[in-house]
């Protein structure tokens, strides 16, 4: 059983709107939204982020030993034996990797539409101040390009710095698919992070919608 909390649903269309008031409308809006952005930007969601490329880290060290002991099996028919069996096993801790990071993305997804339309419910500046969040994106940000930078250098310096005779074409696979782990790792934070202050920006910083009800 999973133990993600469950997504509220979206707020109801004008017309079949029950709340006896603005006030009453405003702290569901805001009680909602504190959630969407916790499960959105929270720590908790950055350490997830950042076991899930782990995993999927750890899988490719498999798959990465597994390419170099197979270009070593001409030499060694043990080394091409073990060679399958560490592919085996990085192939069981990279698939699910890759299927959870892919869900956690999906996820992400339905979490900013529901931002966007709860947001743009109505106008609450005084609760909205909480919601911004500018410490927490730019952690999210800074982490994010730390590591995006970190592997987008492995990819580079990789192969550059391979050297003919010496070093395998298993081991620069190895580094460079260690170097793409963390760089989309890196991207995915940056984007949720920019997402975040996006959203900021167009929907609680924009004027109060139209169809709004008035303040009293």
């Amino acid at each position: 059983m999973s133990s993600r909390p469950t997504l509220p649903p979206p707020p109801p269309p004008v017309e079949i709107r029950t709340w006896p008031d603005r006030e009453t409308m405003l702290a569901d809006r805001a009680l909602i939204l504190r959630a969407l952005v916790r499960m959105h930007l929270g720590p908790g969601r950055l350490g997830v982020l950042v076991m899930w490329a782990g995993l999927a880290a750890f899988g490719w060290l498999l798959v990465g030993s597994g390419l170099v002991m197979f270009e070593q099996a001409s030499a060694d028919f043990f080394s091409g034996i073990a060679g399958i069996l560490t592919l085996l096993l990085g192939a069981g801790a990279l698939v699910p990797a890759v299927v959870l990071v892919s869900l956690h993305i999906a996820r992400d997804r339905e979490i900013r539409a529901l931002l966007v339309e709860w947001g743009a419910l109505d106008r609450d500046p005084e609760r909205d101040r909480e919601l911004r969040m500018p410490g927490t994106s730019l952690v999210w940000l800074l982490l994010s390009f730390a590591l995006a930078a970190g592997g987008l250098a492995l990819c580079v310096i990789g192969p550059a710095s391979a050297r003919p005779g010496d070093d395998t074409y298993g081991m620069v696979a190895l580094i460079m698919g260690l170097g793409m782990v963390a760089w989309l790792t890196g991207l995915i934070g940056a984007v949720k992070a920019l997402a975040h202050r996006r959203w900021v920006l167009r929907v609680l910083a924009a004027p109060a919608p139209l169809d709004a009800p008035a303040p009293r």
